[in-house]
């Protein structure tokens, strides 16, 4: 079973209240594990998506306030963990047009942060180290598995391409165990219209009388945030996955066009779709297709998808609705 090795471990997850990170929280305090969630400081004590956990979850957890590129806070943070799960990064790919030196210094100089607290620490068992499937750039060959070439393709691509090259050069260098995680298109609840689904889903939701996005033509492997974590945890308990880079996809892939029609079939409501000029990458930065070679994961671990598109987008839908205040579909923000 994934995840029966982290009972009684004490783990750190950097980036804890964001999307992914505060589902991994959920599921690994459920798995019996002592988890510190590393969190963004703010004067206003804002834990992030953390708030949607349960109450039993958030009293369960060491709420650890800090900056991923204050490399001293991070040293503080990983003392007495023995497993590290670094997912704290800016990811809004067209923000990072706009403030690239950002992405350097969170994306870059914290995996540097944390490799650096990983390699000093006396009780640390193994680093997983959150990638994206936004490294490959557009697909060369399909399915992508892991020897496909790194492209960097937006400011936010080229930043994750560096971090995970210093992953790398780490284990290489000094041992580190680390494992490279590198997920597909999650989605899920607590994601923002960041992202293309919950951009997609709230315009529906709200009441729109047009769909405004962006290219339809692309297409991508969308997985759900609980496969997602479930193959975080599982790479975490590998120790033959040191050293590897290891894909998290479905091996299936939607367009975007597609997705939007599903997601209107689920809401029953059916709107004409316009393709915004403003939501469009630069013509040279659009990934155009993404599609997972999972294999190396199925070999190394019991993981396999378990949540169908479909039941996703469903229970996504069924989050935005409940929490639709979360969201702004009548205006366009990077």
């Amino acid at each position: 079973m994934i995840g029966e090795t982290m009972r009684g471990k004490k783990t750190l997850v950097t980036g804890a209240d964001g999307f992914i990170g505060s589902h991994l929280v959920d599921q690994l305090v459920k798995l019996g594990a002592e988890v510190r969630a590393f969190v963004y400081y703010n004067s206003w004590n804002s834990i992030g998506w953390l708030s949607d956990c349960p109450p039993e979850i958030r009293d369960a957890i060491e709420i650890f306030p800090g900056d991923i590129r204050d490399s001293g806070r991070v040293f503080q943070a990983a003392q007495e963990c023995e497993f590290v799960f670094h997912l704290s990064s800016l990811i809004a790919i067209p923000y990072s047009y706009h403030a690239p030196r950002s992405y350097v210094e969170t994306n870059v100089i914290g995996a540097l942060n944390v490799l650096e607290a990983c390699k000093s620490s006396s009780s640390f068992v193994r680093l997983v180290h959150t990638s994206t499937s936004e490294v490959y750039g557009t697909a060369q060959k399909v399915p992508i598995d892991e020897s496909h070439p790194l492209v960097g393709q937006s400011p936010y691509s080229a930043s994750k391409i560096a971090a995970d090259q210093l992953a790398e050069s780490y284990h290489r260098s000094f041992n580190l165990p680390v494992v490279i995680a590198r997920p597909f298109n999650t989605f899920g609840p607590r994601q923002t219209a960041r992202a293309v689904i919950p951009t997609i889903a709230s315009q529906i939701l709200s009441g729109r009388s047009k769909l405004q996005i962006g290219a339809l033509t692309p297409t991508r492997d969308f997985s759900f945030v609980e496969d997602t974590v479930r193959g975080i945890i599982a790479l975490a308990e590998c120790a033959s996955a040191e050293g590897k880079v290891v894909n998290i996809g479905t091996g299936e892939e939607c367009s975007i066009e597609q997705t939007a029609k599903m997601l209107m079939e689920d809401c029953q409501r059916h709107l004409p779709i316009v393709s915004d000029e403003q939501r469009m990458r630069p013509d040279k930065s659009e990934v155009n297709r993404l599609l997972a070679d999972n294999t190396l994961i199925r070999q190394l671990t019991s993981w396999e998808p378990q949540v169908t598109f479909r039941e996703g987008l469903h229970r996504t839908v069924e989050w935005i609705s409940n929490n639709l205040d979360c969201f702004n579909p009548d205006k366009y923000v990077v």
